[in-house]
């Protein structure tokens, strides 16, 4: 049962990194930024990155 447990686990936060860097990718690009920098740091670690990522790309789109 332990092992099943964390094979779930390990699928659920790859499943989640992947998300979260692509989509990190895909919305850099559309904004004009550094997109491979943002998806790489996106498949690193969660949600760190994301809230960084949404503090200053975000918040500087909405100041233009």
């Amino acid at each position: 049962m332990g092992t099943e447990l964390n094979g779930l686990v390990i699928v659920t936060v790859v499943t989640i990194l992947l998300l979260q860097g692509s989509w990190m990718f895909r919305d850099a690009e559309r904004r004009g930024h550094n997109k491979w920098l943002w998806g790489l740091l996106g498949l690193v670690q969660f949600p760190t990155y994301l809230l960084i990522y949404l503090y200053f790309v975000k918040r500087k789109g909405r100041k233009a």
